[in-house]
């Protein structure tokens, strides 16, 4: 018994006998909310475990600022309204392909001089790297640049110096941190990209894009310069073509004996001369584009200084986390509470034995002068600790009409308090005109004798060698309440000499004088003395501890006192939370 913690209220309900071949039933919304303020706790750590990861990580992780430019490019297309959407998308995506060249992004590390810079040349694999890759199914060692981050060189061999192996590194980082793409349906194109500090997330960008604009004008100078070349060896050929339709002509206009054929070689000079002419001005316009060659596309908004970081998304991170957590810990709360076997609800333990009746008692620290408050004193009048254990009380009235008169108190655990209902049974019991025995049978401890009547000479082990003195041994407590303490316990207990009905103490007798007669047993798991004593009594209490009785060990104490022939009135669990209602 634990005498510095007092009964604040009692919870009683009457439940059918359980069956023992029905399914699981269904869930209810009351036991969601059991589970949840059972459980609450494995939530809340969990969702701020999470939460702490999620902010740890947004305190340590470097920011990432994005600058972007913009630029419109005049796709050179014509045909067909259909003809034309079709070439302008088609070029349109070669000239993001462009941007997104080797060439391009090696040329913006040259100019920038990205290759002495440690944010893109630190070959050693970020945390989110390495979360990335494993999400991917790749390898977390990045031993060297892949061939398409590194802009899949012309060039078949690995780089031959430091330099090149550098610049290739810082090529595939910046690859990694740029992003280009199409606004819509229009022909602008963004180009974006990433770094530690805003001023060079904008150099970055802006790189990029002049780059690609340089890509592109060294592409049609390129284009133009080798239709040039073309184009002078075919006016070479256009030159000695007309050479020779010049020459027939003046050696037969100089004899002439066939107008028709005068005629054929005349168009036929003119025809030369004519496709030498303007041969030789598109030769003209090809050299014109190779001195001043036009872009294709051109900036139409610079990057500017980005106000905030893009990364990481504190806000995204953070609600991501909480979600996380709380999914996690309704996991684990599940987990735990269907593995957890702990007497908590009044259900388990009715449904699995079949019980009558399961009442629940909750406890509060109420204490008087700063003491825990003590039992009734003898020969004292005294208020009853417990104001709600009158439905505990009624319920035994009940009992005793069906002449369920001697009834033991066993607890399946120490500590469970079956001391203390005992005594509050018995006060309630002869508070209502009933004549009240309560004898302390518990050998292994005796918390009531010790707390009632530590001086007593003599007990309920004296009553059971000599009869007579129960007059003496019982000590009156109040008018109709008496009190029976253990006395000086031999080699074998009190309730198994009892159970032997071979002494000088008889129940039957005892109920001629008594209404009613409570025994508080030793708990079950301490001492046999409840085997031994309860089939003797007209029925047994069984008390368990909330939250600390297995419900295992609970239907283990209760079968096995069935097995000796002792009937289970109830049970009752003890020690219960005020917020937990039946």
């Amino acid at each position: 018994m634990n005498s510095s913690t007092i009964f604040s209220g009692v919870s009683p309900i009457s439940l059918p006998a359980a069956t023992t071949g029905g399914g699981n039933s269904p869930l209810t919304l009351r036991d969601m909310l059991f589970f949840l303020r059972m459980r609450w706790h494995w939530v809340v750590v969990t969702t701020i475990a999470f939460m702490a990861i999620a902010g740890t990580y947004l305190l340590t992780a470097e920011p990432t600022f994005v600058a972007s430019t913009q630029l419109v490019i005049f796709p050179q297309v014509s045909g067909s309204e259909a003809q034309r959407a079709f070439a302008e998308d088609a070029f349109i995506e070669g000239q993001l392909e462009i941007a997104r060249s080797s060439d391009v992004v090696g040329g913006t590390v040259a100019a920038l001089g990205l290759v002495h810079d440690p944010e893109f040349v630190d070959q050693t694999p970020s945390l989110q790297d390495r979360a990335k890759n494993w999400l991917m199914g790749l390898s977390s060692q990045l031993d060297a640049p892949s061939q398409d981050a590194a802009g899949k060189r012309e060039s078949e061999g690995q780089p031959h110096t430091e330099e090149e192996r550098l610049h290739d590194w810082a090529t595939a980082k910046l690859l990694n941190m740029m992003d280009i793409r199409r606004i819509g349906s229009s022909t602008i194109i963004e180009i974006s990209a990433a770094a530690s500090t805003p001023q060079k997330a904008v150099d970055i960008a802006d790189t990029l894009a002049r780059q690609y604009i340089q890509k592109n004008i060294s592409m049609k100078a390129n284009a133009a310069r080798q239709y040039s070349d073309w184009l002078a060896k075919f006016i070479a050929e256009q030159q000695r073509g007309l050479a020779e339709a010049a020459s027939a002509l003046a050696s037969f206009t100089s004899n002439p004996r066939d107008q028709f054929k005068l005629a054929e070689l005349q168009s036929a000079t003119d025809a030369r001369r004519t496709l030498y002419e303007n041969t030789l001005n598109q030769l003209t316009e090809a050299k014109q584009r190779i001195t001043y060659p036009m872009s294709d596309a051109t900036i139409v908004s610079r990057a500017t200084l980005p106000l905030s970081k893009a990364r990481p998304r504190s806000t995204l991170i953070a609600a991501f986390a909480a979600a996380v957590g709380l999914g996690a810990g309704l996991a684990l709360a599940m987990i735990r509470h269907a593995s957890d076997r702990r007497l908590v609800r009044p259900h388990q333990i009715a449904e699995n034995c079949g019980l009558p009746f399961v009442t629940v008692l909750a406890t509060s620290k109420r204490t008087r002068d700063g003491q825990p408050q003590p039992f009734l004193a003898a020969g004292t009048d005294g208020s009853i600790a417990i104001p709600g254990m009158t439905e505990l009380s009624a319920t035994v009235v009940g009992l005793r009409r069906k002449r369920r008169i001697v009834i033991g108190v066993v607890a399946v655990n120490p500590g469970s308090g079956a001391s203390t209902i005992a005594y509050e049974l018995a006060v309630l019991s002869s508070a209502s005109g009933a004549k009240t025995l309560l004898i302390d049978a518990a050998a292994r401890n005796s918390s009531l004798s010790e707390r009632i009547a530590p001086h007593s000479s003599s007990g309920l082990v004296d009553v059971l060698d000599n009869g007579e003195l129960i007059q003496t041994a019982a000590l009156p407590l109040t008018p109709t309440l008496k009190f029976l303490p253990l006395g000086e316990v031999g080699t074998v207990t009190p309730a198994i000499r009892l159970s032997s009905r071979r002494t000088q103490l008889s129940f039957a007798e005892l109920k001629k004088e008594f209404d009613t007669i409570f025994v508080d047993i030793s708990a079950f798991s301490a001492s046999p003395d409840a085997n031994a004593i309860a089939p003797e009594l007209d029925g047994v209490l069984v008390v368990a501890s909330h939250g600390r009785t297995s419900i295992d060990d609970a239907v283990r104490v209760i079968e096995t006192m069935r097995n000796v022939g002792a009937e289970i009135l109830g049970a009752i669990i003890n020690h219960a939370p005020k917020s937990m209602q039946s």
